[in-house]
């Protein structure tokens, strides 16, 4: 993944209906590869070595990137809205632990804890869960998923979902879907990816929001000037290793929620659809708060649900409710129906 490190300022060189050209796109592209050639890392991220393992904090590095371009209105805004830059910037790594809910079909719901590594500048997500029969660690980096302890065949709690086919939610997907409600404002800055932002609100759950779809080198941006999102998915199946793993990823800004001090609007909902499997998910995050003192904010609770092709919610799967440290030895269980 490629970031473009910013300089924030008011007012911002992009409106909101306003993105980078694929030429511009490319053109940071080549100063990123630059800066990585004359500093002889590894990474422009100062990422090092990758994570093969035990070793828990490898990833855990600070971004180490000069400067290059402006963004738009909307990304500085999410950004602004969980800390501002700086405080992203020192932010290498956030340790979360959740109470988490899992909704079974018959109105019964199970209860197990989750520990939550989150490397806000590697797009990546360490999972752990103590399960009854085993622990299992895995692991979403870079859109890639790989289970780094323990055996699926023998997880028969429900925390992941991941044995309910009628959910069509897997590991992968709730591993994502956390690490997107997290780290929404940083994603905004990859610029291997592009993204629309349509001119006008939408309503959604009651609230207005931007939305704002996330775009790749193939696709092309329909409308006017390619800057009117296509919200209407292209039907048929995908070719084997010519589309992303989703059909689309759509970020909703909430219009109506200024940061603390007046700055800045929460990206706190995003939308995941894969058309061919007719699977549609919707994670969304509450109550922003700071993970530390001066530390940026993130949701203290996260909700995944079911969705139509509309993105209108359809039933809730899973509930997390973040703390900073450990909380009390919760023994998994499952509880009504």
């Amino acid at each position: 993944m490629k970031f473009s490190m910013v300089r924030l300022r008011s007012p911002q060189v992009f409106d909101g209906s306003t993105l980078l050209t694929r030429s511009f796109r490319f053109a940071i592209w080549l100063i990123v590869v630059t800066a990585f050639v004359v500093s002889g890392c590894s990474s422009i991220l100062g990422r090092g070595t990758r994570d093969r393992g035990p070793q828990k904090d490898v990833l855990a590095t600070e971004p180490n990137i000069e400067p290059l371009v402006f963004i738009a209105d909307y990304a500085s805004g999410a950004i602004n809205a969980t800390g501002g830059m700086d405080v992203w910037m020192k932010t290498k790594k956030l340790d979360l632990y959740g109470v988490v809910t899992v909704y079974e079909p018959d109105d019964s719901f199970y209860l197990t804890e989750h520990h939550f590594e989150v490397y806000p500048w590697l797009n990546s997500i360490k999972v752990s869960a103590q399960e009854p029969l085993s622990r299992f660690v895995w692991q979403f980096s870079e859109g890639r998923f790989n289970v780094l302890e323990g055996d699926e065949k023998v997880d028969v709690s429900p925390s992941c979902l991941l044995s309910r086919a009628e959910t069509g939610v897997s590991y992968r997907d709730y591993a994502e879907a956390i690490l997107n409600a997290i780290t929404a404002p940083l994603r905004f800055l990859d610029v291997s990816v592009g993204f629309i932002k349509e001119p006008g609100p939408v309503k959604m759950e009651g609230q207005w929001y931007y939305p704002i779809a996330q775009t790749y080198p193939a696709q092309k941006a329909s409308g006017p000037g390619s800057e009117q999102m296509d919200v209407t998915p292209v039907e048929g199946p995908r070719p084997a290793g010519t589309q992303p793993y989703w059909s689309k990823v759509v970020f909703f800004q909430n219009r109506d929620s200024p940061a603390s001090g007046g700055q800045g609007s929460l990206v706190d909902m995003v939308w995941f659809a894969d058309i061919d499997q007719k699977k549609f998910l919707a994670v969304r995050g509450y109550d922003y708060e700071e993970v530390q003192e001066g530390g940026v904010l993130v949701p203290t609770r996260v909700e995944i649900f079911r969705t139509d092709a509309r993105a209108v919610t359809e039933e809730r799967l899973v509930k997390i409710d973040f703390k900073e440290t450990p909380p009390k030895r919760l023994r998994p269980s499952r509880e009504g129906g």
